[in-house]
């Protein structure tokens, strides 16, 4: 790798031993993938996916010691992932005991994202996953090179931003923060973000994006697609309703396979202007049809003891909700229990979104008639309070495929979880 002078100098140690390990650690990165240089992180803010102070994870927390010791922190201001823990969501006193103890180091940590470099404000107000909306106001602009690793938002930023990152790891983000700059490969270059598959879409009605991303994510893997026929169903305007799509249909790309990035033809940026000339030369093709997508949907395991189980949680929102989304769900769930004779969810439900959301969603008329519903609306991180014994024995519920990948959680669509909440179907 060509480092500059002033990088070379950093590893070489001209600030101290702890900054010279963190640009030793980005250069070996880079070494790994071939990158020929390190690139300057433009973005105004960063953001780290660690936001839990779990316990099996300490050596992370003694490492930000040392960082913090020696006085080498993010040159930028970052937003962190959600909090794993939120008194208002339903729990138990059992559930509270093991969460005390699973997350002993919370507080600890807390206090350390604080002195690395987390955006000050209220309480929880920088943590969640979808710190790219207007609401939470950490959205990179087109071109900007990031240095982030939530997998969500990695790919909501270089597809529908048109910004550049690639898939990193947790403490690799935070390196590239403090050090300012990155290596240079994979997703931050043209050729990096050329599509490697043509995905047609040849459905009869508008797929469930969750769904929809999970067929491309378990097709193409690590690769780019370039979807076809998406936006006859979408439009071809990053409004309100695209982006809350897009933001679940690439949040299932990555997490059930591993893609950083998406083009959707008429649509995203990079796509509009570019169009099929993002193809490579020998991209294959994906069809995804009614068939393809029922195929995907029964593939996926219920691992539940008991499959018969009435659900005992719901969980909507991972990644976290849009303001969009919430609106639409209180208005279209008291359609559907008015209409099923109920006046609250037949299930304990939880409408997860970042602290900005639902600040702004606490204005509006909506949030008390959700209330009214039964429903409990969070900043919490739905598959942190899933990843414990008590919680992945639960029957839960959620329209979520990252949360049905990563955790016990079992998926329906859309269209099935307001049948289960008003009570028509178990």
């Amino acid at each position: 790798m060509r480092l500059t002078e002033e990088q070379q100098a950093i590893l070489d140690g001209s600030e101290g031993e702890v900054m010279a390990k963190v640009m030793k650690t980005l250069v070996m990165y880079g070494d790994i993938y071939g990158a020929e240089r390190m690139v300057p992180v433009t973005s105004e803010l960063g953001h780290t996916v660690i936001s839990f102070g779990i316990s099996v994870m300490g050596p992370v927390y003694d490492l930000y010691d040392q960082l913090i010791n020696a006085g080498v922190v993010s040159k930028q201001e970052f937003t962190a992932d959600p909090l794993p823990l939120d008194p208002n969501v339903p729990s138990g006193p059992i559930r509270d005991i093991v969460f005390k103890i699973m997350y002993k180091y919370q507080d600890r940590y807390e206090d350390q994202l604080k002195r690395l470099g987390l955006r000050p404000g209220g309480p929880h107000e920088a943590y969640t996953c979808t710190s790219y909306l207007p609401e939470v106001g950490n959205t990179p602009k087109q071109g900007d090179v990031l240095s982030w690793a939530e997998s969500s938002a990695v790919v909501f930023a270089n597809s529908v931003l048109g910004a550049r990152c690639n898939r990193n790891s947790g403490i690799i983000e935070l390196f590239g923060s403090i050090a300012g700059v990155v290596p240079e490969f994979g997703l931050l270059t043209d050729d990096g973000r050329k599509a490697d598959y043509l995905v047609k879409v040849e459905t009869s009605k508008k797929p469930e994006p969750q769904l929809l991303g999970s067929a491309v994510g378990m097709h193409v893997m690590d690769k780019v697609p370039y979807v076809v026929g998406l936006d006859q169903w979408i439009g071809t305007e990053l409004d309100d309703e695209a982006v809350t799509y897009l933001k679940d249909f690439g949040a299932a790309t990555a997490s059930n396979g591993s893609v950083g990035l998406y083009h959707i033809e008429n649509l995203t940026p990079e796509a509009k202007e570019q169009g099929r000339a993002l193809l490579r030369e020998d991209a294959e093709v994906y069809v995804i049809d009614d068939a393809e997508l029922e195929r995907v949907k029964a593939s996926y395991p219920v691992v539940w003891s008991n499959p018969n189980a009435r659900p005992k949680l719901c969980f909507m929102g991972c990644p976290h909700m849009t303001l969009n989304q919430i609106v639409e769900w209180t208005d279209r769930l008291e359609r559907e229990l008015q209409a099923a004779g109920r006046t609250k969810v037949s299930v304990p439900t939880v409408f997860t979104a970042a602290p900005g959301v639902l600040e702004e969603f606490s204005k509006l008329p909506q949030a008390l008639r959700l209330e009214n519903m039964g429903v409990t609306t969070s900043y919490i991180c739905p598959l942190m309070y899933m990843n414990n014994p008590l919680a992945k024995a639960m029957p839960v519920i959620t329209s979520s495929n990252k949360l049905r990948t990563y955790t016990s959680a079992r998926y329906y669509t859309d269209d099935q979880i307001c049948d289960i909440l008003c009570g028509r179907s178990v």
